[in-house]
């Protein structure tokens, strides 16, 4: 695996105990990947499974891994994102704790200070879930 980028903190708003990626591994303006390994100490982790909205959080912070990569390759601040709405949730199966997960975030569409987003988690090729984001940037102030 090649990590694009090695400290994921300064591409997100979140901090421990919620963080939800540990490695971006691809970025460009269209999408965004990202890993993860299941811990138990993680905040999401239920009865020794990332749950449901644990796997949401991941899609999100991968989308906004991917956000803040471009701006910081821009020389722009990394700006803070918000979901806005979130359709077509579907969840196969829960990771297990010691499962790394891969996350695949394609954007759909940008207007203005809001982008829809496809977002995807696979363990070892097994689809775990699949939704769509609305997502709504924060503006400079």
């Amino acid at each position: 695996m090649i990590i694009l980028h090695k400290d994921t903190l300064s591409l997100i708003p979140q901090r421990p105990p919620f963080v939800m990626i540990d490695h971006l591994v691809g970025c460009d303006e269209d999408g965004t990947q990202t890993t993860f390994r299941v811990e138990q100490e993680n905040v999401l982790v239920f009865h020794n499974k990332l749950s449901e909205a644990g796997l949401v959080e991941n899609i999100a912070q991968t989308a906004a891994a991917g956000a803040g990569y471009i701006a910081l390759k821009s020389n722009e601040p990394v700006l803070t994102g918000y979901i806005g709405a979130i359709k077509n949730l579907e969840v196969f199966a829960l990771p297990k704790t010691g499962d790394v997960i891969e996350t695949t975030v394609t954007i759909i569409n940008k207007v203005f200070d809001v982008t829809i987003i496809a977002g995807s988690v696979e363990c070892d090729g097994k689809l775990l879930a699949k939704c769509e984001m609305k997502m709504f940037i924060e503006k400079l102030k």
